[in-house]
């Protein structure tokens, strides 16, 4: 009888006033995944933790402090997650979006190559406009996706290259086309 009088005291007097220190800690932890970039590639996890950080204030405002401590930790931890979250989406992000520059650069070198090979056979201008449009394009595209890459704006420069590969492919399928084997006019016959 005496230790589960101590006990409710001791759980009385730990819960008496609002657990300041671990919603502190779990703020903290929120700006830390905010700055990780949760909110852009974590965002299930990291808006939990800050419902869970909300839902923490909201029972300090009701005195409950033993559940606004059960809150902050939970909003802490999901924080952490979120963090953790945000870090290897980005990477992973960072990652696909430099083999899609890297795709699209190596297909523009070929359609580079191709078009001067077929000015080179001389291929009618007006047959090879539609891929030098496609070439002056994806090469904006390329710069633009590369000014991305360099601030870590990785979601921007995968979006500016977005299906530029497959499109300069289907051109250089198309200045093949025209520079292959050309129909020879054969001049009339004489009677």
């Amino acid at each position: 009888m005496l230790c589960t009088i101590l006990c409710a005291f001791v759980l009385s007097t730990a819960c008496s006033e609002p657990p300041q220190k671990e919603i502190a800690s779990a703020q903290a932890a929120i700006d830390a995944a905010r700055a990780a970039g949760a909110e852009q590639y974590a965002p299930e996890s990291f808006t939990s933790a800050t419902t869970a950080l909300q839902q923490s204030h909201e029972a300090v405002a009701q005195r409950d402090y033993r559940l606004a401590l059960t809150r902050a930790v939970d909003a802490s931890d999901r924080a952490q997650e979120a963090a953790r979250q945000a870090a290897e989406g980005k990477a992973a992000l960072r990652t696909q979006a430099e083999a899609a520059v890297s795709a699209a650069s190596a297909a523009l070198l070929q359609l580079d190559a191709r078009l001067r090979a077929a000015e080179a056979a001389r291929v009618p201008a007006r047959e090879l406009a539609a891929a030098r449009a496609t070439a002056k394009d994806a090469s904006g595209a390329l710069q633009e996706a590369g000014t991305a890459l360099s601030v870590g704006n990785y979601p921007e420069a995968a979006g500016a290259v977005k299906g530029l590969a497959e499109r300069i492919r289907t051109q250089i399928e198309s200045v093949e086309q025209a520079t292959g084997p050309r129909a020879v006019k054969q001049p009339p016959r004489r009677r």
